[in-house]
This record gives structure tokens, C-alpha cells and sequence, in this order.
């Protein structure tokens, strides 16, 4: 397992490269640039002094060269939107922020939507089933933000139940972190519902029933067991992606998190800010992949490392 490990580490840092190298040239291919815009004219010579300060004025490969040389020394550059604030310190800022409201939206989707796909595989063509099923449906097909609208109308400007915006306490978390919940716990139910139903028609689960097994015993031992190895595909990726936050609900509920960085890098051309975001996150979904390909082994003995090729 170890040869494994350092096999798929070697892999993630190929995948990082490729990603950070896409990125930065197609960054730099857009036309214009972070001071390039007419609301932002500044004269010609403070404008270079500008790009010379932040090493623009030069070559688009010496440019490429030292990003990666600073990278590597874990410099990952100064943020133009924040010129007193390095791109790594405004990341761990804000970052936990973010991974809050993703970890409590995961607790949310997992406890919820595993329990919902389960009654509903077992309820198959009854009106549970159904019910379900167009419930998760909606959650999935409706937008965070069009889903932020109503919860801050409904709680909170007409019930008054829960603030509309901020990260302040504990009444600040129900709304987004519902919001933020909706669409992964539609897909983990029905995502639960399809393994347990392929589960259910499998030839051991037949001739446990045939041996006289307890439905509860064939339930819990044979069925949520062995539908737990499809689910891990999408759970481990899915947290992952939930703990980057989102661009929508941050802004829509003024939470301080990363996604409100990014939102302005992009619009404000701020090119380390990008780099320093996009490589977070690939990173974050490439080890998120790999600790689901080890939480195999402990569902599923059968499995091993040494028989897959990395």
C-alpha cells in the first residue's frame, strides 16, 4: 500500500502541474490585464512601474519559470486586490471559513440523503419512493442562489427566524448551510437509492433471504455494507468540493469565505490570486480521490493495491 500511496502522490503532483500550466497560459492569453481597464487609466510610466514591481513586464516564460521556482519555495505570490497580504495567508484566512460551512453542508447531505435513499430503495414504486424521488429531484435542479432567495425571504425577512446574511454564530449557519446542503443531499439519495436497489438484486442478497436470514440481518449485513463501495465514489469528491465553498452562497449570505476571493481575482484579473486557487483546489480533489480509493480497502477486504495499476 505504501508503493500505492507514493505512486498516486507522484501522479497528484503531475496533474497539479498540468492544471497550474493550463491555467496560467490561458490567463495570460485572455486580452487585457489587471490594470488594462479604462476606469483604471494610469499613466504610462506608473503603469510600468506597476508591471515591473509584479514581474509582468516581463517574458510570458520567464514569467512561467518563476512562478514555479517561488512556488516551490512556497511562495505562492502577492494578491493585486491585497497588496499588504500574501495569496497562501489570505488562502488560510479565508479557507476555514469556507471548509466550515462545506463540512456542516456534508454533515447535512450524508445524514440526511444516505437515510432518505435507503428508505426509498427498501419503499421501491411506493408513494415514499416517489415522494422522494421528486423532492431530491427538485433539490438538484433548483440553484443555490435561487434557493438563497427564498430562505432569506421566507425565514428570514417575513418569519424572522435566522438573519439574512453573516458568519457571526451559530443562527448565522442554518440558513446557507441548508442552502449549501440541498443539491449534494439530492444527489446522495438518489446516488444511495440506485446502489441499494442494484445491491438488493444481487444473487447473495437472494440466497441470504433463502437461508432464512432476518430482513434486518440481510438489510444492515449484505445490502447498506456491500452499497456502501459505489457510494464512496461520490463522497469523497463531493466533500471535497464542498469544502472549497461556493461563489453564490458566500455572496448571497456575505459569508467571508474563499469563494469571495476568487469571485474578485477573476473579475480583477488578479493572476497569482487565481493560480494560487485553482492549484488549492485541484489539490484538494486529487487527495480527496485518494482517501477514497483507500477507504475501499476498509469497506471492501477484497480489494488490493497491488493488483491496480496507478
Amino acid at each position: 500500500m505504501i508503493r500505492y500511496i507514493i505512486m498516486r502522490l507522484i501522479g497528484i503532483i503531475g496533474v497539479l502541474w498540468l492544471i497550474g500550466t493550463i491555467t496560467f497560459f490561458i490567463m495570460h492569453a485572455i486580452p487585457g490585464g489587471p490594470w488594462d481597464e479604462k476606469k483604471k487609466a494610469l499613466p504610462p510610466e506608473v503603469k510600468q512601474n506597476i508591471l515591473r514591481k509584479y514581474g509582468l513586464d516581463r517574458s510570458l516564460p520567464e514569467q512561467y519559470v518563476t512562478y514555479w521556482i517561488n512556488l516551490l519555495q512556497g511562495d505562492m505570490g502577492i494578491p493585486y486586490q491585497a497588496p499588504t497580504e500574501t495569496v497562501a495567508g489570505l488562502i488560510g484566512r479565508s479557507w476555514p471559513v469556507s471548509a466550515q460551512l462545506g463540512l456542516m453542508a456534508v454533515v447535512v447531505a450524508f445524514t440526511l440523503g444516505i437515510p432518505l435513499g435507503v428508505i426509498a430503495a427498501l419503499k421501491q414504486n411506493s408513494w415514499i419512493d416517489q415522494l422522494t424521488t421528486a423532492l431530491a429531484t427538485m433539490g438538484f435542479v433548483t440553484p443555490n442562489f435561487v434557493l438563497a432567495v427564498f430562505m432569506i425571504w421566507i425565514f428570514s425577512l417575513n418569519l424572522k427566524l435566522f438573519p439574512p446574511g453573516g458568519w457571526e454564530g451559530p443562527q448565522y449557519w442554518v440558513l446557507p448551510v441548508i442552502t449549501f446542503a440541498m443539491s449534494p443531499l439530492a444527489i446522495t439519495a438518489r446516488y444511495t437509492r440506485t446502489a441499494v436497489i442494484d445491491v438488493m438484486r444481487s444473487d447473495y442478497v437472494r440466497t441470504a433471504r433463502a437461508k432464512g436470514l432476518k430482513e434486518s440481518t440481510v438489510i444492515t449485513q449484505h445490502i447498506l455494507k456491500n452499497s456502501l463501495i459505489p457510494m464512496l465514489t461520490i463522497m469523497g469528491p463531493m466533500a471535497a468540493a464542498l469544502t472549497t465553498g461556493s461563489i453564490f452562497v458566500e455572496s448571497m449570505f456575505r459569508i467571508p469565505g474563499i469563494g469571495k476571493f476568487f469571485t474578485q481575482s477573476v473579475s480583477f484579473r488578479d493572476y497569482p490570486m487565481i493560480m494560487g486557487v485553482t492549484l488549492f483546489y485541484a489539490a484538494l480533489v486529487a487527495v480527496s480521490y485518494l482517501i477514497t480509493d483507500l477507504l475501499y480497502v476498509a469497506v471492501d477486504p477484497r480489494i488490493d493495491f497491488k493488483e491496480q495499476s496507478v
